[in-house]
């Protein structure tokens, strides 16, 4: 991801990702959750179906239908989760791991400051396309202040 295609629906300044952590980790809380048991069902359910002959009508091929109805509802909803995510504003970038990045200016140029659920607080950022590992520490650098003209960017 660049600069130039990327266009955030809002830049934060670290006070502002804090402060809207409370309920960022709650909406990622429960997409976690979620995610972690979503790919686990569908290992379990791709288990139960590999080299089997599943004729329609038999009691088994019922219930795996069930699951995997439930599965394609859990799907829906973990794209929910994401979703109201990014109506905040933050870019989920991993739902079973609980990585969030919340765009922002350093230094003139657009950055994501980096969370992961667990942490207390935003103490990370990184360059658009490094991802988690190219993390910095915040320390290091100095977040620019949105501030309120700058908090909403038009695509």
């Amino acid at each position: 991801m660049t600069s130039e295609s990327y266009r955030p629906k809002r830049l934060f300044t670290v006070e502002q990702a804090n402060a809207a952590l409370p309920l960022v980790r709650s909406i990622t809380a429960d997409l976690v959750r979620l995610s972690r048991e979503v790919m686990e069902r569908r290992e379990r359910l791709a288990h139960l179906s590999a080299g089997r002959n599943i004729s329609s009508g038999d009691l088994y091929s019922e219930e795996l239908a069930q699951i995997e109805e439930e599965l394609e509802k859990d799907s829906a909803q973990l794209g929910e989760y994401v979703e109201e995510l990014r109506a905040l504003g933050v870019e989920p970038k991993s739902g079973p791991e609980g990585l969030v990045d919340f765009p922002s200016l350093m230094d003139e140029r657009l950055v994501f400051l980096c969370w992961k659920l667990g942490e207390n607080e935003v103490t990370n950022w990184h360059e658009l396309d490094a991802g988690f590992r190219g993390r910095q520490s915040l320390v290091a650098g100095t977040v620019s202040d949105g501030g309120a003209e700058k908090e909403d960017v038009q695509p």
